[in-house]
């Protein structure tokens, strides 16, 4: 991965954490900040010029680090929480909502992960033990060289069954996850669309192939994994597109190990949405007809009946103890 150069906040710069991350960094520009407000909240910036040749901030993360989760998120339904150590994706997935979050296309890493667990613990003491899902606002995974979050999460949510971590991701980067003993509180979820959307959408995300053969080595050694279908969008072909994409999942996986299985489909908040037309113009995706409610953005063409269409044909491949819908 390729930074153009890396911003570190001064509260930070001198810490061994930061220290090692310059050291694997090598050679590139590196500029001392005082706060990464500074060139991550900056007025003009453009999103999408910024994407080609993204920096990477060092930061401290300040104020609360762990929130709830959103409504009908994740396997709880709503009823986790969700900490972000990196804001932004090395990934360029076209209907992503973080394009109209931020103004700013740089990588955030917040190095103060000690902090994050002591809010996590704060916070399953409060709630009486929860499930906490990492990969909201970035990619778990894909920056793991760089970042370390295996080497400092897993064995603190391992030590802790009465805690649970989803690791949501895209990338294969799973190496160092295969270094720990699974650990069966900690569960990696990849998530999935179907080939021609994948090819269309998903820039830079690695194969299906490829993220299936990592979801596989995880499986075999132990670790809960699960996959998340989402985002569904609607398209003339979409159930035979899945139903091929079922058959690829359940025919590398066993499909009676697999922790869950969810499928959601294509949302955005309305002010994300405008910011993404305007970003890319060009974007069939984005100037489709819509469906507005309650301040949400879909598609017209998807919704319930099509999402019972891929419920059935899903659950013909995984038990429905295992299955549940997203969003």
């Amino acid at each position: 991965m390729n930074f153009s150069s890396v911003y570190i906040e001064e509260e930070v710069a001198e810490t061994e954490r930061v220290t090692d991350i310059l050291e694997r960094l090598g050679d590139i520009p590196k500029i001392r900040i005082e706060r990464y407000g500074e060139i991550f909240n900056r007025a003009g910036q453009n999103f999408r010029l910024q994407k080609q040749a993204p920096a990477l901030i060092l930061a401290k993360k300040h104020g609360k680090k762990v929130l709830p989760a959103p409504e009908s998120y994740g396997f709880e339904q709503g009823g986790g929480f969700y900490f972000s150590h990196m804001l932004n994706c090395l990934y360029d997935c076209r209907y992503c909502f973080l394009q109209g979050m931020y103004r700013s296309a740089h990588y955030i890493l917040f190095t103060n992960y000690e902090d994050f667990m002591h809010d996590i613990l704060g916070q399953s003491a409060q709630a009486g033990g929860n499930v906490f899902y990492s990969g909201y606002d970035c990619d778990s995974l894909a920056m793991e060289p760089v970042s370390g979050f295996c080497d400092s999460f897993i064995p603190f949510f391992a030590s802790r069954s009465d805690m649970t971590l989803e690791i949501r991701t895209k990338s294969t980067q799973v190496r160092k996850l295969l270094e720990f003993d699974p650990s069966h509180n900690c569960v990696v979820a990849m998530s999935f669309t179907p080939e021609a959307a994948a090819k269309r959408w998903e820039h830079r995300v690695p194969a299906i192939t490829k993220r299936l053969q990592a979801m596989r080595k995880l499986q075999q050694a132990g670790w809960p994994v699960a996959i998340r279908f989402e985002p569904v969008i609607a398209e003339p072909e979409v159930e035979n597109n899945y139903e091929r994409l079922f058959q690829q999942v359940f025919s590398t996986l066993d499909g009676e190990l697999l922790h869950s299985v969810s499928l959601g489909e294509f949302r955005l908040p309305t002010d994300f949405h405008k910011k993404m037309v305007k970003l890319y113009p060009e974007e069939g995706l984005l100037a489709r007809e819509t469906i507005s409610s309650d301040g949400m953005v879909s598609l017209a063409g998807g919704g319930e009946r099509m999402m019972q269409a891929l419920e059935s044909r899903l659950l013909t491949h995984v038990n429905g103890s295992r299955y549940y819908r997203c969003g």
